[in-house]
């Protein structure tokens, strides 16, 4: 096992103390990091659109709530793929598309979303 070079990056300690020997928890933290960047390009594709939520929403056929949600991550994990989804209905409403793309890793690697 390779050796852990110290690191001062706080989730990175709390993900080594508390989250590594559980299982659940560390899906749990995956589910979270996942809803996060879908979160983040919401809100980076809404914002190069210079559009209020209240005017995405109208384009997308949804409502401002929902939008709010998905920004805030406010919403089960099992709604991650309507997550998704509403994501891509966002890209399109501002003339872009969504592209997944997979990375290997090492089976001991952090797995992070970029």
């Amino acid at each position: 096992m390779e050796e852990r070079k110290p690191t001062t990056d706080a989730v990175e300690i709390l993900q080594h103390l508390y989250f590594e020997k559980d299982p659940e928890m560390m899906d749990w933290l995956e589910a979270e990091r996942i809803k996060g960047n879908i979160a983040q390009r919401a809100y980076d594709l809404r914002e190069e659109a210079e559009l209020t939520q209240k005017q995405l929403a109208e384009k997308v056929g949804t409502t401002s709530a929902i939008i709010d949600d998905l920004e805030l991550t406010d919403y089960e994990d099992h709604q991650l793929g309507n997550a998704v989804l509403m994501l891509k209905r966002i890209a399109k409403a501002v003339g872009k598309q969504i592209f997944v793309d997979f990375q290997v890793v090492s089976l001991e690697a952090d797995v992070t979303m970029k």
